[in-house]
């Protein structure tokens, strides 16, 4: 039986790049997903929701519009969603000796899940090497 391929979890930056062509990270996020993107990728609930908070406040879109951009992401060829269905204590239980600030608390969720699921979780952070450690980098990708 054949291995599923890599599977990519997107985080907020990453999504919010690829629907923005005005984004400046919009090139570096495009050639990634043209290279990689076939591999399967996908989100889950909290980049969802945060693409529809980033997207809506900075006036690049509409909920409505944000919405679609989502729906039309979810018919790509090579989509998956990825379900959170653990709790944050457990998923983010590799990552809380090295979290060093409230913004990595979503980063820690995230990390958990791409560990748990076999995948890979793509960003533009580039702390998020930190968070993963040498024990888990194999599970990250930061785009530059």
């Amino acid at each position: 039986m054949s291995r599923t391929p890599a599977r990519f979890l997107l985080d907020v930056n990453v999504l919010v790049a690829l629907a923005d062509r005005a984004h400046v990270h919009h090139p570096i996020v495009t050639k990634w997903f043209e290279a990689s993107g076939r591999l399967g990728w996908g989100v889950c609930a909290l980049t969802e929701a945060g693409f529809l908070r980033v997207s809506v406040s900075v006036g690049s879109h509409s909920i409505a519009g944000a919405t679609e951009l989502l729906i039309r992401f979810g018919q790509h060829p090579g989509y998956r969603y990825w379900p959170c269905t653990a709790a944050w204590p457990a998923l983010a239980a590799p990552f809380r000796g090295r979290i060093f600030g409230h913004q990595q608390i979503t980063d820690a969720y995230l990390m958990g899940l791409a560990v748990r699921e076999n995948g890979v979780l793509v960003t533009l952070d580039k702390a998020v090497g930190h968070l993963a450690g040498a024990e888990y980098r194999r599970h990250l990708s930061v785009l530059e």
